[in-house]
């Protein structure tokens, strides 16, 4: 059976023997709602490739303490992939999310396109970044990464652009594309990025600033996926013709 993993903030030195505490809303999750008992093995992340194994050796209202008897340090997924999502509607945002972290990104953009149908604007932008970050935390740990993606803020078209001029190779999902996915060159290290437009589909003027920052312009197939979906059906098609899923 697969053990529990819970995130902290830091396990730098981290060693055989030692105890490291664990707190917060993740303490009192894993005590009072999983009901984590004292002997309990677990595995302890930082989200930045290094995790340890060991014993529940205590636990409180709000924190617990294991003791650790392995360290083990991942490096990070090559090739890494970022993936600019379009903001979707209704919970589908989430959705999208919590699919692009099991499958394994690096990084998620939330991108106010302009067909988007939802709207980011003044305090609803703080509290769906947080809804989007605390998805992403949660899939991270169901997924049992040791590299937690990033979420970042949110994006304008032109931040976008620049972010797909440096990237190794870039391709923007769009249904009256010419070019299949499947035939690309998929490069075997470095940066991938991808764009998912909104329900509303890419505007002329956005097609036109990502494939001038270097993007290319790519179809999935015949059928036409959902913004919340196309991402990790992208995602799978291009690792699975990289060393990381091979």
């Amino acid at each position: 059976m697969s053990l529990p993993v819970h995130l902290v903030p830091s396990l730098a030195g981290a060693a055989a023997g030692d105890r490291v505490e664990v707190e917060g809303d993740e303490a009192h999750h894993a005590v009072a709602v999983r009901r984590l008992r004292v002997g309990e093995p677990v595995v302890l992340t930082d989200g930045a490739g290094t995790s340890v194994v060991g014993e529940v050796s205590s636990t409180g209202k709000r924190v617990f303490a294991v003791t650790v008897a392995s360290v083990s340090a991942d490096p990070a997924p090559d090739p890494a992939v970022d993936v600019v999502q379009a903001i979707p509607k209704g919970d589908r945002g989430e959705l999208a999310v919590e699919v692009l972290t099991e499958v394994g990104v690096a990084r998620i953009v939330p991108w106010a396109a302009s067909r988007s149908v939802a709207v980011w604007k003044g305090e609803r932008v703080d509290r769906s970044l947080a809804r989007w970050r605390a998805t992403a935390r949660q899939a991270a740990k169901q997924a049992r990464r040791s590299w937690l993606p990033e979420v970042t803020p949110l994006a304008t078209t032109a931040e976008v652009a620049s972010l797909l001029a440096s990237a190794d190779l870039a391709v923007v999902l769009h249904e009256e594309a010419s070019t299949p996915l499947a035939g690309l060159d998929v490069p075997p290290s470095g940066r991938i990025t991808v764009v998912v437009g909104p329900e509303g589909g890419l505007s002329d003027e956005e097609v036109a600033a990502f494939t001038d920052a270097g993007a290319v312009a790519v179809r999935l197939g015949a059928e036409v996926l959902r913004t919340s979906t196309a991402g990790v059906a992208a995602v799978s098609a291009l690792l699975a013709r990289t060393p990381r899923w091979s």
